[in-house]
Parts: structure tokens; C-alpha cells; sequence
């Protein structure tokens, strides 16, 4: 970390991330962070869409384990489904 900045929560909950730290890490208007809190703490990740390469080794990583216990594609469907309502 550069610098420690401070800011505050408005009444509506919005923070605003310094303008130093939004430069130094690339944050543009419409990226969305995933929030954790506990205790006295709050963090913030950025969320990014997983590269081709990234997404194909998820895919197949998926489909391994469905095999592994033997999961059927109606049993997504279903879940999907399920899901969905």
C-alpha cells in the first residue's frame, strides 16, 4: 500500500474510494465489488469475469467432479429449475 487515505459513509451508505487508490488499481464507474464485514472491518474485492482459460479450467473442473459423483444433466436441469422459481 502507497498512502492511507480516510472517508466517510453518507446517509444513503455510499462510500467514495479515494481518487489516488481508484487510479493506482484501475477502478472504473461500474465495477462491481463483492463486501465483507466482520467486526470492526470492512473489504472490498473487486469482482472480474474469469478469463477464457480461467473459464475452461473452471468448466472442467466442474464437469470432473460431476462425473466423480455421478451427476446427471437432468439432475442440473432440475436444479436449474429449482433455482429459477
Amino acid at each position: 500500500m502507497n498512502k492511507l487515505s480516510t472517508t466517510k459513509m453518507s446517509s444513503k451508505g455510499q462510500i467514495v474510494i479515494p481518487e489516488e487508490i481508484r487510479d493506482r488499481l484501475g477502478l472504473k464507474p461500474g465495477v462491481q465489488f463483492l463486501v465483507l464485514g466482520e467486526k470492526d472491518v470492512v473489504i472490498l474485492k473487486t469482482l472480474t469475469a474469469p478469463s477464457m482459460s480461467e473459464y475452461d479450467a473452471i468448466v472442467k473442473e466442474a464437469r470432473s467432479q460431476a462425473r466423480e459423483t455421478k451427476l446427471k444433466r437432468s439432475d442440473v436441469y432440475r436444479a436449474t429449475r429449482k433455482a429459477r422459481k
